[in-house]
């Protein structure tokens, strides 16, 4: 089955995967014995919540065009599709990624760990663009990776933050 996908279909995902970002910030934080460092990671799970928020404020905005089926779908795979891809691109949305999380990680190491993870995600939804019609999101879908940008954007100053202190 070839797939394309609409705008309200990316911003189901890009929900999914910053709830799952959400989760391996809120994961590191509970690891974290300074409550400097907890702050700072739960700052960075309220970023992921508002990004999320975000995408849910777009999907209200959409178009007609927007929210109509790309293809033809009778059996729905093509949300179980987004959600499987959601889960396992690897990217900060990957749910496996907070498991890996051991507690021993440095606060720089865990800020590597986001940044490489949102350069995945940024890479990921390049690749879904192809894959969007024109009309039925693409601008959209360049909202999300913007969206990424600014958030790697964020990281990487977190990061000179937290490497200045020597943690």
């Amino acid at each position: 089955m070839g797939y394309a996908f609409n705008a309200n279909e990316m911003l189901d995902l890009a929900v999914r995967i910053e709830e799952n970002g959400g989760r391996f910030y809120r994961k590191a934080a509970q690891l974290q014995a300074d409550s400097e460092n907890r702050a700072l990671l739960e700052q960075l799970a309220a970023m992921e919540d508002h990004h999320k928020a975000s995408f849910e404020a777009m999907k209200k905005g959409l178009s007609e065009a927007a929210t109509m089926a790309a293809t033809f779908d009778p059996l729905g795979e093509t949300g179980q599709y987004l959600a499987a891809m959601a889960d396992s691109h690897g990217g900060e949305g990957s749910a496996a990624v907070a498991d890996t999380l051991t507690g021993k990680e440095s606060m720089v190491q865990i800020i590597d760990i986001a940044i490489g993870l949102e350069k995945e995600s940024i890479l990921f939804y390049l690749g879904l663009r192809d894959m969007v019609p024109p009309k039925s999101g693409q601008e959209e879908l360049d909202q999300i990776i913007r969206e990424e940008q600014r958030h790697l954007t964020q990281l990487n100053a977190f990061r000179k933050k937290v490497e200045g202190k020597g943690r």
